[in-house]
């Protein structure tokens, strides 16, 4: 069993890209917050389309973007790092600037907007894991990453908030959050692109990973749509059913996503960094039995009278946000320990597109559970999360086999020697952040 993992506050901001790429990040999150919620209320009062036209334009720009990602892993693949994370920055750059000269009623404009702002979405998390999967390794790469999307979770929060305090000035704060918006995309991408970090595909010679494909992980890949339904949770499900089921207040919808927003960006660390000591395939599994059961508690918890559903729902939500910690917290690291270092933005790639995918479906699934009543919404996501926890454990003699594979002795009569570390990595340009000089650290347990 291995260690926990303990990275101090400035040790994480180094591993997950350097100062510079930490704001960078903190810039585009509170960017990102600022509109992303509002964009269809921009869409229905600054341009005057219809609730319908504007959410169909902005299904299509979610799932054209996921098309991208191939060509994004190929990207990522030939070595481009923090060029990639700059460039899904200024790809939403183009989606507010053509959002800002949509004429009223133009829907074309506002289409071709959420189709920019799409492709940035979708692209830029594995452009992230794949650039903090090249500065830190092991464990501490997985709470880098931990890190980052507590980061980024603030980010959002906070963006958010602010954009709530806006609204009161009607279409022209819409217009002028739009632009901030916009401005903030801009100083995100020069802060990343000015972190200088690539690695070079030849520099992975020198690993013994090199020959081995592509890993297949398909089913962690169809268990990955069915986990980031908890993503939606608290946005889509508990809102509807307190509403429109419970006709409770809509005070408890805002705490329930507040509260998993403040636990989130608090725990998300620490959780990461106490799960490190067991292997990421069974933690992945455990979050999805927490899940499931989380599900089943809010079933039991909708089954309550005399004003006790509401309350009962804010406590179960606690679970639930544990569990999408847990998930986040091991998922992308599970797939980055898996990937040879020669098809990690592929790996990576197909990824984003599932986690994409079961974001852009979850939505039109709740709903529909949803109206054939609480037991049909619940009983399902649970069922359907254990199916999947179990599909991902069961994958577990798959990884245990190549990983054996991988240690087996060298023969005697070819001379081993220890790899140069930066070169395992891609040497990037001298003085890159988030690369301490001492050397990396192997993948740790799978």
């Amino acid at each position: 069993m291995a260690t926990t993992t303990k990275l101090q506050p400035r040790a994480l901001v180094r591993a997950s890209g350097g100062p510079r790429y930490a704001v960078a990040l903190a810039v585009d999150a509170l960017g990102t917050g600022l509109l992303r919620p509002f964009l269809l209320l921009y869409g229905v009062t600054v341009l005057r389309l219809s609730a319908s036209v504007t959410g169909v334009a902005m299904t299509v720009g979610v799932v054209m973007g996921l098309v991208c990602m191939p060509a994004v892993g190929r990207w990522l693949d030939r070595g481009a790092r923090s060029t990639v994370v700059a460039a899904s920055m200024l790809v939403r750059v183009v989606g507010v600037a053509l959002l800002l000269l949509a004429p009223a009623g133009h829907v074309w404009l506002f289409a071709s907007a959420a189709l920019f702002l799409g492709i940035g979405n979708q692209a830029w998390p594995a452009a992230h894991a794949a650039l903090v999967a090249t500065v830190v390794h092991g464990r501490e790469r997985d709470a880098a990453l931990a890190g980052g999307r507590a980061l980024r979770n603030a980010g959002l929060g906070v963006g958010a908030l602010l954009a709530t305090a806006c609204l009161a000035g009607g279409t022209t704060a819409l217009q002028a959050l739009a632009a901030v918006t916009g401005l903030a995309y801009l100083a995100a991408a020069a802060l990343a692109w000015s972190v200088h970090l690539s690695t070079h595909p030849a520099a992975t010679a020198t690993t013994d990973r090199t020959e081995e494909p592509a890993p297949r992980m398909r089913a962690l890949l169809a268990a990955n749509v069915v986990y980031v339904f908890c993503l939606n949770v608290p946005e889509v499900a508990l809102p509807l059913v307190l509403v429109t089921r419970l006709h409770a207040s809509q005070t408890w919808s805002g705490t329930i996503f507040v509260a998993n927003t403040v636990l989130v960006v608090t725990l998300q660390v620490p959780v990461t960094a106490l799960l490190s000591r067991f292997s990421r395939r069974a933690v992945l599994a455990f979050a999805g039995v927490v899940i499931a059961a989380s599900y089943l508690g809010f079933l039991a918890a909708t089954s309550l009278r005399h004003g006790w559903s509401a309350p009962a729902v804010a406590i179960v939500s606690v679970l639930c946000t544990l569990g999408e910690i847990i998930y986040a917290g091991s998922a992308t690291a599970l797939v980055a320990a898996l990937a040879p270092p020669h098809v990690l933005g592929r790996a990576l790639a197909r990824f984003q597109l599932t986690t994409g995918f079961g974001l852009a479906v979850s939505p039109a699934v709740i709903t529909t559970l949803a109206s054939h009543g609480e037991t049909a919404l619940w009983a399902t996501l649970a069922a359907a999360t254990l199916l999947a926890a179990g599909a991902v454990a069961h994958e577990k003699d798959q990884g245990t086999r190549l990983t054996r594979r991988r240690s087996r002795p060298q023969a005697t009569h070819r001379p081993t020697a220890t790899p140069d570390p930066e070169r395992v990595a891609g040497r990037p340009r001298a003085g890159a952040p988030g690369l301490d000089g001492q050397g990396e650290h192997s993948p740790a347990g799978r």
